[in-house]
């Protein structure tokens, strides 16, 4: 048999030449144009905060421990499992979108350099939106680091554009796996969509699962909420961490983003009946994609937690902490109850 065609893919999740979400779904309600305008007419500047988002200067340590995080902004997050660090969805640009000149910018500075960075194991891709695949970070990734970008099917398309040597590309379906070392990284399923401009699903997005020894950590990237996860959770659950996206959402495009109580349903369905673990929110804070406040996301998710008996951490960006698997309530000693009130300009309410 012959090579397959460039830009096509043997898998489930491809065909008519794009990629597909296993259940039906709508990026945007269809109707909804006339309503969204209208809104953003009149928001104002509830997306941003009146004041400064406080930032921690990371203390990482020489060696990457057994399961520790550092939150540096909306989906950047190094992890350190089983003595590895990983790094997910890395964008250091002051803004997401084609252009340096205009769309959304940042609501807080990255709260460390690239050349900081610890030598990392793997860099982790989810989809190839601009707040998640940024250019200007990934080639300075390929010069500080020698780390392999593990992306879903399709990516290695614009990384190989951008310089990105062949080696240093792993490109997996959903359900497939590759290690470093004693780490497992398991491309897992997401319901969310691609695209870089006009062209939309010719690329695969996912969520991750990272595991090294008997430590697991689940990153969902960016994604509405789906029967998958439980799925997830019996395959390879449970989680001492799940990463979870909780900003960005709407009514509107409710498929193809979690709203922050679908985040808490997403963690106790990849928990299975065993419960525990502790969420790191994220792709909330730092950048301005929807029509809610800011800081909402935050106040949800920490309401949501407390009431379904989830352990929350909501650091502030660049703020590490350590999971003790044993103990998931270690993490509870975080600030979770007014550093982003404060930013907003608001009286904290504890």
């Amino acid at each position: 048999m012959g090579a397959r065609p460039p830009g096509t893919y043997d898998s489930p999740q491809f065909r008519d030449g794009l990629f597909h979400n296993r259940l039906p779904m709508s990026v945007v309600e269809p109707g909804s144009t006339g309503s969204m305008a209208a809104e953003w007419a009149r928001r104002g500047d509830i997306g941003r905060p009146r004041g400064v988002v406080p930032l921690v200067t990371p203390q990482l340590p020489k060696r990457a421990t057994d399961l520790a995080a550092t939150w540096l902004g909306h989906a950047t997050v190094l992890l350190e499992i089983g003595g590895h660090w990983v790094l997910t969805d890395p964008v250091w640009s002051e803004r997401v979108s084609p252009s340096s000149a205009v769309g959304p910018r940042r609501n807080h500075p990255v709260p460390m350099p690239l050349t900081d960075l610890p030598p990392l194991s793997a860099v982790l891709i989810s989809h190839d939106h601009y707040d998640h695949l940024d250019t200007v970070t990934i080639d300075r990734l390929v010069e500080l680091q020698d780390a392999p970008f593990v992306v879903p099917l399709g990516i290695s398309a614009h990384l190989r554009r951008w310089g990105v040597p062949e080696n240093r590309i792993v490109e997996l379906d959903w359900g497939q796996s590759h290690r470093v070392g004693d780490l497992t990284l398991t491309c897992t399923e997401a319901r969310h969509f691609s695209g870089r401009g006009f062209v939309r699903n010719t690329t695969l997005w996912s969520s991750w699962v990272a595991a090294a020894g008997d430590r697991r950590v689940f990153f969902g990237g960016d994604t509405g909420y789906t029967p998958a996860f439980a799925e997830i959770g019996e395959e390879h659950g449970p989680f001492d961490l799940t990463v979870l996206p909780i900003g960005a959402y709407d009514r509107r495009w409710r498929d193809v983003h979690m709203d922050p109580a679908e985040a808490v349903q997403c963690h106790l369905d990849v928990q299975g009946e065993t419960g525990g673990g502790a969420i790191l929110p994220i792709h909330w804070a730092t950048f301005d994609l929807a029509f809610h406040r800011w800081s909402a996301p935050a106040d949800w998710v920490r309401e949501e937690a407390a009431e379904r008996g989830v352990v929350v951490a909501l650091p502030r960006p660049g703020e590490r902490f350590e999971v003790d698997p044993a103990d998931p309530e270690s993490v509870a000693g975080l600030p979770t109850t007014d550093w982003w009130t404060a930013a907003s300009g608001r009286l904290a309410t504890s």
